[in-house]
């Protein structure tokens, strides 16, 4: 017997998860492009790559409190939420989600490594897919039994961290000039680190392909997996609180703001005093002083969910509320979206301004591209049930064309 599967429709939506969605997709590009703009160095430590005096320093102190890793956050609780909210409706309907999960996540994984492989290698899809493989099995946890695996899953990353960088002094020679120079890299390698993004289109995705496998078989299981797949966790559970969806007290919201950038912002203003104390050096600032932001920012990322929330429990703002809705409900589309677009930017495929735009210029065309996809989301979905990628995901995952067009209301 067949199960017929469906998409959750817009009667289905829950609008809170939707604007914080929007929220988050825009906000993780004021860091994303940094990693567009500059070679991959200066995302971890500012001194690594161009001006950092003046506006420039002032764009990456706010761009560091307000952004890094805190949006990051968002999109990770956002994720492992969502695969609740699907896994639920399947089950209530069908008994068994893990069908529809896999055949998700297997075509998810397509998307991203065409995207890492061939747009840009720093794509969050492929370890995200990674950790809805095993994230899937704890979604009939209590919601404290989640946050608490998450926070340990977390905590993972910290002891590696702190592993690695107890364990400089004992590393081979080779090893640890590698290290380094991911972290300060010399002139000749950020000479060949431009000359291969601003060169001709198979030099590109040569550079991207090999950075994205680096990332992928490294990075990613070794440090990322840990933080994201925790989040995750963490995400079911707020979830399961019915915190996300915006169903708690204005009070509960309140609260929840105040006490976590209580507690976030003086931890992230702390930790970046440090690392400028200690001018960034490689045996401080990659390991042992990337710890303060790495958890001011889970509590920095919690006071942002309370702002969205009490935003969308508001009766005013509707429009705009309904426009940051439209974003959340392409958030694929507009993530690679924000890649396409920055790559004709900075890339050689476009106008090749890779190392060539100081961090202030970078914030303007972040606003530029938010603009555009304010604009654009609302305008699209006024027309179309689903954003162009997300209509291909939905169909490939459901085996059948899903219907694109609006039926016109008369």
């Amino acid at each position: 017997m067949t199960q017929d599967f469906s998409p959750i429709n817009s009667s289905e939506r829950i609008k809170s998860l939707d604007i914080l969605r929007g929220f988050a997709i825009l906000g993780i590009l004021i860091m994303n492009i940094q990693s567009f703009a500059m070679p991959g160095a200066a995302y971890m430590n500012p001194t690594a790559y161009g001006d950092l005096e003046g506006i420039n320093k002032w764009v990456w102190i706010v761009s560091h409190l307000f952004a890094d890793q805190k949006f990051m956050t968002i999109f990770s609780i956002l994720f492992g939420a969502g695969i609740l909210l699907v896994t639920q409706k399947v089950e209530t309907k069908h008994g068994s989600s893990a069908g529809l999960h896999y055949k998700r996540t297997f075509w998810l994984l397509v998307i991203g490594i065409i995207h890492a492989h061939i747009i840009w290698y720093g794509d969050i899809l492929v370890p995200y897919v990674i950790c809805a493989l095993f994230v899937y099995f704890f979604r009939k946890k209590s919601p404290l039994s989640l946050f608490i695996v998450g926070m340990v899953f977390i905590s993972i990353h910290t002891l590696i961290y702190w592993f690695f960088g107890a364990s400089l002094e004992h590393m081979p020679k080779e090893a640890l000039a590698s290290i380094k120079d991911s972290w300060i890299p010399n002139q000749n390698e950020i000479n060949s680190e431009i000359e291969a993004v601003t060169g001709p289109l198979f030099m590109q995705i040569k550079h991207n392909s090999a950075s994205a496998l680096f990332m992928e078989t490294f990075v990613f299981p070794i440090l990322f997996l840990w933080r994201a797949g925790g989040l995750m966790l963490i995400g079911m559970a707020l979830y399961k609180w019915k915190i996300l969806q915006a169903l708690k007290s204005k009070k509960f919201y309140l609260r929840g703001l105040l006490i976590s950038w209580l507690i976030g912002f003086p931890i992230v203003i702390y930790g970046m005093v440090k690392n400028f104390d200690a001018n960034w050096s490689f045996e401080y600032s990659m390991f042992f002083g990337s710890q303060y932001n790495y958890y001011g920012s889970l509590f920095v990322g919690f006071g942002y969910i309370c702002i969205i929330m009490l935003i969308s429990q508001s009766k005013i703002g509707l429009t705009v509320k309904q426009r940051f809705a439209a974003i959340g409900q392409m958030a694929l589309t507009n993530y690679i979206a924000q890649s396409v677009i920055c790559v004709f930017i900075f890339y050689g495929i476009g106008f090749g301004l890779f190392g060539q735009i100081d961090r202030s210029i970078q914030l303007l065309i972040t606003l530029f591209i938010w603009i555009i996809q304010y604009v654009w989301s609302k305008a699209w979905l006024d027309r179309f049930q689903f954003g162009p990628l997300e209509w291909l995901w939905r169909s490939l995952t459901y085996g059948k064309m899903q219907p694109m067009q609006r039926e016109n209301k008369l």
